[in-house]
């Protein structure tokens, strides 16, 4: 008959998870040393949920349920193959939103290994799931339960699916044998982080999550730094710069799971018709998707950002429209920088225009950086 754990594992496999690893349920003591480290010295600020009180939750699972006694770490590739949208102006989404929105999907996968799990070892159970929402130090458990080993920038990378992983938890009351964390890392490379556009890599294994593009472009609230917005690019939602260069990932299996597999094209978003869509269009198209988390105005915020980067005069009327019209202040504010960024006579011509007209003081203010910037 064969041992606990391998039928754990088989199950975990035919649960739809193509990774699955245990580890004892010990506090995962460096981790908490340094994530309280993080929170103090700021890298964490602009996380207002982030905390020392959720940081010591998270690194000891008997904390999050009594008799715990067993992690087991599960993790499913979503590495899904892009599609490339050449005729019109685009803008990137990070992979991980390309399907369906992964919370729902993995939770439902759990709840069925749970269920199976109570089946197989015949006797009533607790467990507890998690999938990145919750206080579980998810990246810990992965590296502690020989799922992947941390990358420079972060990121748990496996040894067949890179660090194009989705990572969740069962934490249980079985007494399971642990498995050893892998004999690997990252080595000498930095790659990572030399490619960060912004800098947020400030060390190996230390992001400063207020220069994360991520960061910036979903759960950033307020408006974009003006220092970091020409560093950005064309990511809308999310970024994969620090994974899209991982020597690490350019074997990674491709996944062919339906559920990161594309409804829409999210790979490659024609951005002009994004800021003329309302707020129950935008619910409509990204609806049961991670996208949604970004809310339409946070969206159209990047959506401008990216308009000004990209550079092309095509998107001066959409940017004019968003400026003249009843949009929310933090929308009009970024159109207004796009504005400046793209220049030219007829962008000029709409700052000044608007100057005279403007009633907010943070859009008026945004409006004269782009006009003391902007290229005739």
């Amino acid at each position: 008959m064969l041992k606990l754990e391998t039928q754990v594992k088989k199950l975990g496999l035919k649960s739809g998870f193509d990774l699955v690893g245990i580890t004892s349920a010990e506090k995962f003591v460096r981790d908490e040393e340094v994530s309280i480290a993080r929170v103090r010295s700021g890298l964490m600020d602009g996380l207002p949920w982030y905390t020392e009180d959720r940081v010591k939750k998270a690194n000891d699972p008997a904390m999050l349920l009594e008799d715990a006694r067993s992690v087991i770490s599960l993790a499913v590739s979503y590495n899904t193959k892009e599609n490339k949208n050449k005729n019109k102006i685009t803008g990137k989404i990070a992979r991980y939103a390309w399907g369906e929105d992964y919370h729902a999907v993995i939770k439902e996968r759990l709840r069925f290994f749970v269920a199976e799990l109570k089946l197989l070892v015949g006797e009533d159970v607790k467990t507890r799931i998690f999938v990145d929402d919750g206080p579980m130090n998810d990246r810990a458990a992965a590296e502690r339960a020989g799922v992947g080993w941390f990358g420079k920038n972060t990121n748990i990378l496996t040894q067949n699916y890179g660090s194009w992983v989705f990572l969740s938890q069962v934490i249980t009351d079985i007494e399971l044998v642990p498995d050893l964390p892998l004999d690997k890392t990252c080595g000498t490379c930095v790659i990572c982080i030399e490619e960060c556009p912004t800098g947020a890599i400030v060390a190996p294994y230390v992001i400063d999550n207020t220069k994360c593009i991520s960061f910036l472009t979903i759960e950033l609230r307020g408006p974009i730094p003006r220092k970091l917005r020409h560093l950005m690019g064309d990511w809308i939602f999310g970024c994969d710069i620090c994974q899209d260069v991982c020597p690490v990932n350019r074997k990674a299996v491709i996944s062919l799971d339906p559920k990161f597999t594309r409804l829409h094209d999210f790979s490659a978003l024609d951005l002009v018709p994004l800021l003329d869509l309302t707020e129950m269009e935008f619910n409509k198209i990204f609806k049961g998707s991670a996208i949604k988390r970004a809310k339409i105005s946070g969206f159209q915020r990047n959506v401008c950002v990216a308009l000004g980067n990209i550079g092309d005069p095509i998107a001066v009327p959409v940017l004019s429209k968003v400026i003249q019209s009843d949009y929310p202040d933090l929308v009009r504010s970024h159109a207004a920088w796009a504005l400046g960024r793209i220049g030219g006579n007829n962008a000029l011509e709409m700052l000044n225009s608007q100057a005279n007209l403007e009633q907010s003081k943070d859009v008026l203010e945004e409006i004269r950086e782009a006009i003391g910037s902007a290229v005739s």
